[in-house]
C-alpha cells in the first residue's frame, strides 16, 4: 500500500510539472469545471452551503494570491517613518524588492482545482445538501468580499505595491557612459 501511494504521489507530480507551462489552458479548465459546478448547482436547486463554502475558500484564495509573501506592516520597525510604512523602490538609487506571492500563482491554480472537484463530488450526496435561504448567503458573500478587497486594495495603496505586472515601473541598471 505504501508503495502504491509513492508510486501515486510520483504520478501526480509528473502531471503537475507537465500541466505548469500551459497557463491559459489550466485557466480555461479552472473556468470550465466552475461552470460546471454552478450548473450542477442551478440545475439542482440545492447545495447552497456547498457553493458558499467553496466561493469563500476562492476568496481566500484570491486573497493569498495578491498579497506579499512577506507583508510590509510587518516591517514597521525598520521604517523610519510612523505615518508609512516600507514601500517598493521609486527610483533608481533604492533597494530593488521584487514582489513576491504568498501563494503563487500555479498553487493558487492547483488548490482552485481540489477545491471545485471536491465541491463537485459533494453535490453526488444529499447528506450535504442543507436547506437554507441562498439570498443571504449571497447577499452576505458580496459584502464579505467588497469589505475584504477594499482592505486589501487599501493595503496595496499604503506600501505602493503591484502585484500584477502589467504597467509596472521598469527598472534599469546604471548607463554605462561611452566616451
Amino acid at each position: 500500500m505504501d508503495k502504491a501511494g509513492v508510486i501515486l504521489k510520483q504520478k501526480y507530480q509528473k502531471f503537475l510539472d507537465d500541466v505548469v507551462p500551459f497557463l491559459v489552458p489550466r485557466w480555461l479548465f479552472v473556468l470550465g469545471i466552475i461552470f460546471y459546478f454552478a450548473y450542477r448547482i442551478i440545475a439542482l436547486e440545492g447545495w447552497y452551503i456547498s457553493c458558499y463554502a467553496l466561493a469563500i475558500f476562492h476568496l481566500n484564495l484570491f486573497i493569498a494570491f495578491l498579497s506579499p509573501k512577506i507583508d510590509p506592516s510587518f516591517d514597521m520597525a525598520e521604517s523610519m517613518d510612523e505615518d508609512e510604512g516600507p514601500s517598493l523602490p521609486t527610483s533608481n538609487s533604492e533597494e530593488f524588492r521584487p514582489f513576491i506571492r504568498r501563494l503563487p500563482e500555479f498553487k493558487f491554480w492547483e488548490q482552485t482545482v481540489i477545491s471545485t472537484l471536491i465541491a463537485i463530488f459533494t453535490t453526488f450526496f444529499d447528506f450535504f445538501n442543507v436547506p437554507v435561504f441562498w439570498p443571504i448567503l449571497v447577499m452576505y458573500f458580496f459584502i464579505l468580499f467588497f469589505l475584504t478587497m477594499k482592505r486589501q486594495i487599501k493595503h496595496m495603496i499604503k506600501f505602493k505595491y503591484l502585484p500584477f505586472t502589467h504597467g509596472k515601473t521598469k527598472y534599469k541598471g546604471k548607463q554605462e557612459i561611452r566616451t
